[in-house]
């Protein structure tokens, strides 16, 4: 399995991503600038968190018109998988690759914190080893976080299994308190139809090392390795 982590003007989660990929998970790494216009033969795709371009405009907007968000476009529409991590999940929504959008906090305020989610089942590659049950300490840090798409949308979302992560509080229940930024359906994370895009707000690559005094991130890492590695 080669991963290839794209940086983007303003990213700021690229170094962490592939510390983790490399250092503690033993994985093949390419690191691509958003110029390239070859993914050099990566295998998964993944886009970090930061403020691309200075969230002008809107958050992702600007990085959707990289050079390298064509070759990511094919690469998806292969059955390539992509995941994108905060920023990396504005992206993909701007470039339709996922559904819907994401919004101002409800608060109107960056939020930088600890939060729970917990996997909504097991139908993907990100969260297909996770106990749905098991509620994850994972960090957020953005403005822009708050999930909305049309009722249509959501009702297709819930159908497929397309959401991935919700908030919850600690011990897994999924409530108005949990929900820091006022998502819709508690939203934390969602996958195309075809479960091979990816895209959440919360950063696991933030909660991987032992070091940090948190591996629960880990989990979502292990759950894709698990069934992908080549």
């Amino acid at each position: 399995m080669k991963f290839g982590v794209i940086t983007f003007p303003g990213s700021n989660c690229d170094a962490d991503m592939i510390y983790v990929l490399e250092s503690l998970f033993n994985q093949k790494v390419e690191r691509l600038w958003h110029k390239d216009t070859d993914l050099k033969g990566v295998d998964f795709v993944i886009l970090p968190g930061g403020f691309s371009y200075g969230d002008y405009l809107r958050s992702g907007a600007i990085a959707n018109y990289s050079p390298i968000m064509t070759e990511v476009v094919k690469h998806a529409e292969k059955g390539g998988y992509v995941m994108g991590i905060c920023n990396g999940f504005q992206i993909l929504c701007e470039s339709k690759l996922l559904p819907g959008t994401l919004l101002h906090n409800n608060n109107q305020k960056f939020i930088c914190k600890n939060i729970h989610l917990k996997a909504d089942n097991n139908a993907s590659i990100v969260n297909a080893h996770i106990d749905t049950k098991q509620a994850l300490k994972i960090p957020i840090a953005h403005g822009e976080g708050r999930y909305f798409a049309s009722e249509e949308t959501i009702a297709e979302l819930n159908a497929n299994n397309q959401i991935i992560f919700r908030y919850c509080d600690e011990n897994g229940d999924i409530t108005e308190e949990s929900n820091p930024n006022g998502s819709l359906e508690n939203i934390a994370g969602v996958c195309n139809a075809g479960k091979n895009v990816f895209g959440m707000m919360p950063h696991p690559e933030r909660a991987a090392d032992a070091e940090l005094g948190n591996v629960d991130g880990a989990l979502i890492f292990e759950s894709i390795l698990g069934l992908i590695k080549a």
